[in-house]
């Protein structure tokens, strides 16, 4: 699947998934959040979870701006690009960057434009997803503070509460 396009629509959802939107793999904040999800994969993956992470950074960029050397090596969910912010301007959760913090990021070696490939400067609100298999978000987690992220137990919880709701409608 590696550099391919793909397009989800509730006519093609096959099963649940859970979808997290970061801000690239240059923030530090992001890394933390995508090695402690590690810890939730393997019971979200073993409730029949897909689990997907998407940042504007631009395919080619997405393993290697990860600053975490373990988690290079040992990602195993699916990253996904959206370099135009698409995707995060239809979730509402896309936001322009202030020119200050653009120049501020460049002195500290923060290239938005060239992790995306984009002069845009947006960049999205830190979010979590749950869908389920109809294409219905069952749960979200958004919060505007970067430097806040869903603990990994509490997105393990609300996965097990839809399997247990969807087990019981059956």
């Amino acid at each position: 699947m590696k550099g391919e396009k793909i397009t989800i629509s509730a006519s093609t959802i096959k099963k649940p998934f859970i979808f997290t939107f970061y801000r690239g793999g240059w923030c530090p904040y992001c890394n933390a959040q995508l090695a402690q999800m590690r810890q939730a994969e393997k019971q979200l993956l073993d409730m029949g979870f897909d689990v997907y992470f998407i940042s504007p950074d631009k395919p080619d960029h997405l393993i290697e701006s990860l600053k975490d050397k373990e988690l290079k090596s040992d990602i195993s969910y699916i990253l996904l690009s959206d370099p135009k912010m698409q995707v995060a301007q239809d979730f509402g959760i896309a936001f322009k960057v202030a020119d200050e913090t653009v120049e501020k990021y460049k002195k500290w070696g923060i290239d938005l434009e060239k992790a995306s490939g984009y002069d845009h400067h947006y960049l999205p609100v830190p979010a979590t997803y749950l869908v389920g298999d109809d294409g219905i978000v069952q749960f979200q987690y958004v919060n505007p503070d970067y430097k806040v992220r869903l603990d990994p137990e509490l997105l393990v919880a609300a996965a097990k509460s839809y399997v247990k709701t969807k087990n019981t409608q059956k």
